[in-house]
Parts: C-alpha cells; structure tokens; sequence
C-alpha cells in the first residue's frame, strides 16, 4: 500500500520556511504519495487513510481562515488522534487546536478546542528567541517568532511534547513545550525543525514504521544540528533577539 503525506493549506500555511518541513518529508519519502490539500478542498483525511498530516506556520489572518475550514472535521480529526495517526504541527499552526485565540481587544478567534489550551495574542510584542530543549534523550534546536503563547485552561495538565532548556515553552518561564497526544505532535518551535533535527526527524519516521533510512543531507544536516548545539548551549549566546 503507497503511504500518503497530506500537507494542509501550503498556499497560506508557509512562513518561516516552514514549507520544507513538508518538503523533507516529500524527498525522504520519495516513494509516498504526496497531497496538497487547498483551503476549498475537503481534506483527503476525512475519506481516507493518510500515514502523515502536517500543516505549518500562517499569518493571523489566515488562522481564521484555517480554523473554518477545519471545524466541520473536528471529530474525524480528534478520531484519528484517537488511532494514533501521524500529524506534524509546527508554529502558530498549534492554536488551531486549541479552544480559542484571544485578540488584544478581548475578542475570540474560535478553533478546534480539541486541547484545553487558548492563545492570547500581542500584537505590538512579537516574542524572539532560540529554542533548545528536549525530547526524550534527543535534544531539540530551532527558533521562535510568534505574537501569541499558549495557556492552559483549567487545571488540567496537557502532555507536552517537548522539555525547554532555552527559551520560551507554551509561554515565558513555562517548561513545557508544544502539545503531544499519542502521534499527534505539535510545537511553536520554527526552523524548519525537521531539517534542523535529523534526530527528531528519524523519530518521525520511525512512527511510519521506517527504521533505516538515510535523510535527505544527512551527514551534512548532523554537522549542522551538533554545531547549533553547541553555540546554543554556549552561555555566551543570547537567548532572545
């Protein structure tokens, strides 16, 4: 059976050079077959099974756009989460899952509300900053540009995905970082995160039942990744900009 990448909304859904995490997933997976889904297209996901879904980074004018076309899927969406299917989430692309996004002046942009989280935005202070953190025993580099952090609604405590050791989690001061359901993984951290973490990007393989393959660059990618490390780690490296 040929494995299916469905990529949401490339169209909008393609700042910060987002886009090549979907295009390294395309080249180290020559063999699938790879869909792009417009903001007027009923997502192939609904109908049919899809091994990966990724959807990246949009302006806020586009998350409203987004979040609309997504909530009439709201409970395929949270059924296949359920069944363990592969979806990759990077950016601001996060909030759409959450309940709601909140606007300086207290009005609501309404999303999946698929996690007890909402985003509140400041418009005027976009937050800059490396990221370096962990997941599992794999250490994580990339960056963050965002207008919004995340907050947890409640009590409740939403697994993460990844363990910040620089930078900003959901929000300033928090450890926590991203959100992680069964496959469904989901992070602010920018990049792109697959080419700058070849690690974590065997991991996401992995989960497609790939085990032994060589990444697009690889070798080079790993001189990259070990080099960021190590300025990252370097305490002589500021953490925001």
């Amino acid at each position: 059976m040929i494995m299916k990448i469905e990529v949401l909304y490339p169209k909008i859904c393609n700042l910060f050079g987002d886009a090549m995490n979907a295009e390294y997933l395309r080249r180290a997976l020559s063999e699938a077959e790879y869909i792009t889904t417009s903001l007027k297209e009923r997502p192939r996901f609904v109908d049919e099974k899809v091994d990966i879904i990724y959807m990246g980074s949009m302006t806020e004018t586009g998350q409203g756009l987004v979040a609309q076309a997504l909530l009439p899927y709201r409970a395929r969406i949270l059924e296949l989460i359920n069944s363990g299917t592969v979806f990759l989430i990077t950016g601001n692309a996060l909030e759409i899952f959450g309940k709601y996004i909140e606007n300086e002046d207290g009005t609501r942009v309404e999303t999946l509300g698929i996690f007890d989280l909402y985003a509140k935005r400041q418009m005027m202070r976009r937050y800059n900053s490396l990221y370096l953190g962990t997941f599992g025993d794999i250490e994580i580099v990339g960056f963050k540009s965002q207008f919004a952090h995340n907050y947890d609604v409640g009590e409740g405590s939403i697994p993460a995905l990844f363990e910040t050791l620089r930078g900003a989690g959901r929000k300033p001061k928090q450890k926590e970082e991203g959100v992680r359901l069964n496959n469904f993984l989901a992070t602010n951290v920018l990049g792109p995160i697959l080419p700058l973490n070849p690690l974590f990007a065997h991991y996401i393989l992995s989960l497609l039942g790939i085990k032994e393959r060589e990444l697009p660059y690889e070798q080079e990618a790993i001189a990259s990744y070990e080099a960021r490390l190590r300025e990252f780690k370097d305490p002589k490296t500021g953490s925001e900009y």
